[in-house]
C-alpha cells in the first residue's frame, strides 16, 4: 500500500551471524551455533536406549509385557509399535515427534523402530535428531503354550456344554457365535462330545467368562464344581481343577409347545399350544392362532422348565391349496405374521386319498395356493403329553403350519456349490462314531445352512464369507426360480489370508 501511494519504504531482511565454531553465515539462535556443530558438540540420544530385547512367545504370537502380561500384535502393526515405544527407558527425557518401522527379514528375529525426538540444548535452542533402535526377539513360549506343549491334557477349568435334544442345530448356531466374537480363543481344547461340546481352559477365569457369554446368548442353568489336585502344606498352595456343567434349554426354533397350566396362567392365559419363535438369552413365544407373543427369560423357564410337544425334525410337507386372509399384516417381535384360513393337504397323500385339511395358520403373508410349507402333523401324531392332558375338552388343530418351504425349487441346485461358506471351530472328533451318525450330522448341517438362507434374522449376529470357488453363471441364475431364498452379495465377508500357508485355528465350511 505505500509503495502504491509513492512512499519511501525500507525493506526488512533478515538478519544473519556467524557461526562461532565454523563462522558461516546462519540465522541467528540462542546457542549462535549452526546446526551441524549444535549435533556435533550436543548428542540428544545420549543415554537413551538403541538396544532392548523382547520376548516372543512363536505358538500364539505374543510379547511378553513385563511382568506377567502377553500382547497379541502382528508384525508392523500398531500395536506392536506402541509396545516397543514403551518398552524404552528414560524416553521422558526428550520430546517423541514420530515413529516408524524399518523393514526387517521377518526371519531375523530384529525389529528396527526410527524414532524422532526433540530436546531444548543451549539457552533455550530446540535441537531435532532422529535415531534408530533394534529390538532383539527372544523365543520364549508363554506358559499356557508351554504347558499345551508339554501335556496338552493339563487344563484347569473344563465347560461342559450340554443340550438334552435329538439334533446338534442349537450347537451350529452356537458355534458361530463363538467364532464372530472370539469367545474360545483361550480353549486350549475343544472336543465334540454326543449332545455337547467339551471345552477346556488354561484358567479358571477364562472359564467362568466363557460361561457368562453363553449365558448372554442362549438359556442356560449352571452349576460348578472342583476336585483338588495337589497342595502344598507349607507354603498353603492348593491347585484344583474346576469343572462348569452348562446345560442349554432344550426349546429349539419351530419347537411346538403345550405350556403348561400354570405356566400358561402366568403368561396372560396364552396357548396352550404355541410355537418358539426365536431363542437368544430368552425364549420367544408365539400363539399361531390369535398372534399373542410373549418372552420368557431363562429363570423363568428353569422354574417351571417344560419340554417340547414336537420338534423341528417331526415337520411334514403340506401344500397350499386356498388362502383366504382373516386380519391385516402385523409386526410381532420384529417379525411380520398374518393370520389366514388355509386349505392344505399332505404331499405323501397325492395319489392315495382325498384327505384335506382347513386350519388356521399366521403365515397368511407369505403363503400363496400352490405353495409347499412345512408344518406338524397333529392329525396323525400320537402325543402322550403330559400337560395336553390336563386341558380337558381341547380340541387339537389338524395341522400347525410352521414356515414355507421351498424344497420343490431347491431340487433345480442340488449339487450346486453355495456363493458362501462358514467359519468352524478346530474340535477333536470321535472317530468311533458310525457312518449313520456321520450321515446324520451332515444332514442336519445342510438344514441349517437352508435356514440361514430363509431366515436373514438368524444370520444377522453371523459372519458369512465369500467362496472363491464359487462362480455364477447365467444360464444357473435362469433356472434356479426368481423366488428361492439366497444370500445378498452385501451380506458377505471377504476371508482375510495372512499367511496362505498358516491354515489357522479354524476351517471353512461349505
Amino acid at each position: 500500500m505505500a509503495e502504491e501511494a509513492g512512499m519511501f519504504v525500507v525493506h526488512q531482511t533478515v538478519g544473519s551471524v556467524l557461526c562461532c565454531k565454523c563462522g558461516i553465515p546462519m540465522a541467528p539462535n540462542a546457542a549462535n551455533m549452526c546446526v551441524k556443530c549444535l549435533r556435533s558438540e550436543i548428542d540428544i540420544t545420549e543415554g537413551l536406549q538403541k538396544n532392548v530385547t523382547i520376548v516372543h512367545c512363536p505358538e500364539c504370537d505374543t510379547y511378553l509385557q513385563p511382568p506377567k502380561t502377553w500382547i497379541k500384535a502382528q508384525l508392523e502393526s500398531k500395536e506392536l509399535l506402541t509396545f516397543c515405544v514403551k518398552r524404552l527407558k528414560n524416553l521422558n527425557r526428550v520430546r517423541l515427534i514420530h515413529a516408524e518401522f524399518i523393514w526387517t527379514e521377518p526371519h531375523s528375529k530384529r525389529i528396527k523402530v526410527k524414532l524422532r525426538v526433540q530436546k531444548e540444548v543451549l539457552n533455550g535452542a530446540i535441537l531435532e535428531q532422529a535415531y534408530i533402535v533394534e529390538y532383539v526377539q527372544q523365543e520364549h513360549m508363554c506358559e499356557s503354550c508351554s504347558r499345551v506343549q508339554a501335556n496338552p491334557d493339563q487344563w484347569v477349568a473344563s465347560v461342559q456344554l450340554r443340550q438334552h435334544v435329538s439334533h446338534r442345530r442349537t450347537f451350529f448356531y452356537l458355534e458361530q457365535l463363538i467364532l464372530r466374537h472370539d469367545a474360545a480363543g483361550r480353549a486350549i481344547k475343544i472336543k465334540q462330545m454326543d449332545q455337547g461340546i467339551d471345552f477346556f481352559f488354561a484358567n479358571r477365569s477364562h472359564g467362568v467368562k466363557f460361561v457368562e457369554f453363553i449365558g448372554k446368548v442362549t438359556p442356560i442353568r449352571s452349576r460348578h464344581d472342583k476336585q483338588l489336585v495337589s497342595h502344598d502344606t507349607k507354603s498353603n498352595n492348593y491347585n484344583y481343577k474346576y469343572t462348569f456343567s452348562v446345560e442349554i434349554c432344550p426349546i429349539c426354533r419351530e419347537d411346538l409347545i403345550c405350556l403348561p397350566p400354570k405356566v400358561a396362567v402366568n403368561l396372560g392365559n396364552l396357548g396352550p399350544l404355541v410355537i418358539c419363535t426365536k431363542v437368544s438369552n430368552s425364549i420367544a413365544l408365539l400363539d399361531p392362532f390369535t398372534l399373542r407373543h410373549c418372552f420368557m427369560d431363562a429363570d423363568q423357564y428353569w422354574r417351571s422348565s417344560f419340554k417340547a410337544l414336537l420338534s423341528s425334525r417331526q415337520l411334514v410337507e403340506y401344500i397350499v391349496l386356498d388362502v383366504e386372509i382373516v386380519s391385516s399384516e402385523v409386526n410381532v417381535g420384529g417379525s411380520k405374521y398374518a393370520l389366514a384360513d388355509a386349505q392344505v393337504a399332505r404331499v405323501s397323500d397325492f395319489g392315495k386319498n382325498d384327505t384335506i385339511f382347513n386350519i388356521r395358520t399366521h403365515l397368511g403373508h407369505l403363503l400363496n395356493p400352490g405353495d409347499h410349507a412345512l408344518g406338524y402333523d397333529l392329525y396323525a401324531a400320537n402325543s402322550n403329553d403330559m400337560e395336553l392332558e390336563k386341558y380337558r375338552g381341547f380340541v387339537l388343530p389338524e395341522a400347525i403350519l410352521i414356515k414355507k418351504s421351498y424344497e420343490e425349487k431347491r431340487q433345480r441346485k442340488r449339487g450346486k456349490p453355495r456363493s458362501w461358506k462358514l467359519k468352524s471351530l478346530n474340535m477333536e472328533v470321535d472317530d468311533s462314531k458310525g457312518r449313520a451318525d456321520q450321515e446324520k450330522m451332515n444332514t442336519e448341517y445342510e438344514v441349517f445352512l437352508r435356514d440361514l438362507e430363509e431366515n436373514p434374522e438368524l444370520r444377522f449376529n453371523i459372519s458369512l464369507y465369500r467362496n472363491k470357488e464359487y462362480q455364477p453363471s447365467e444360464m444357473a441364475s435362469m433356472t434356479d426360480g426368481e423366488d428361492l431364498p439366497s444370500v445378498p452379495l452385501e451380506e458377505l465377508l471377504a476371508d482375510l489370508d495372512l499367511s496362505e500357508e498358516e491354515d489357522g485355528d479354524d476351517s471353512m465350511r461349505e
